[in-house]
């Protein structure tokens, strides 16, 4: 398998013996974070053992074909578009949200806590005066889903200020956002 390398640069020895592994091996994206657990289970069904230290980032599989790198979902569609991975495992919303041009191999259904489908949701306080999408015109909306979040108030017509959050963004409304669109 020949790719072409993000990092041409390094030089060292430890880099040579990685390029070799990148040549010889499967270099597999999982998902860490929320959806490791499952994602480790998911492969334990399918047959194959995955051994992972609580911050290893590059754990064994019992297969000496793959090579397992750890990755945030975020991060994963990206990586396979700049061919630093050859394939990973993320969610249909991160491939958009990141605009990457990569091929679907198969869909899995599950989530970090069963194996089903997910939605993203707008959501607002309770005692929020916001009662459908047009009330968010001029309005705070946070989320890590960014570009997604601003296509579909521009589809709706609707001029709201998406800011980018880190994560907790449940915490965010309503003292630092109006909205949220959160899993």
């Amino acid at each position: 398998m020949r790719r072409r390398l993000a990092t041409k640069s390094l030089s060292s020895p430890l880099w040579k013996e990685w390029q070799k592994d990148r040549e010889e091996k499967l270099w597999l994206g999982i998902p860490k974070g929320s959806l490791e657990n499952s994602t480790l289970e998911l492969f334990q069904k399918a047959g194959w053992r995955i051994a992972r230290g609580s911050r290893e980032l590059f754990p064994e599989i019992d297969d000496e074909s793959i090579r397992v790198i750890m990755l945030r979902a975020q991060e994963m569609a990206k990586s396979v578009e700049q061919q630093t991975l050859d394939c990973g495992l993320t969610g249909r919303d991160w491939v958009r949200e990141q605009g990457a041009r990569v091929k679907e191999i198969c869909s899995l259904t599950y989530s970090k806590t069963a194996f089903r489908k997910v939605r993203w949701v707008l959501a607002v306080p309770e005692n929020s005066p916001i009662k459908s999408v047009k009330d968010l015109e001029g309005k705070l909306v946070s989320t890590e889903l960014k570009n997604i979040t601003q296509q579909y108030f521009r589809k709706n017509r609707v001029k709201a200020r998406v800011l980018f959050s880190w994560g907790a963004t449940e915490a965010k409304a309503p003292i630092m956002a109006d909205a949220i669109v959160e899993v």
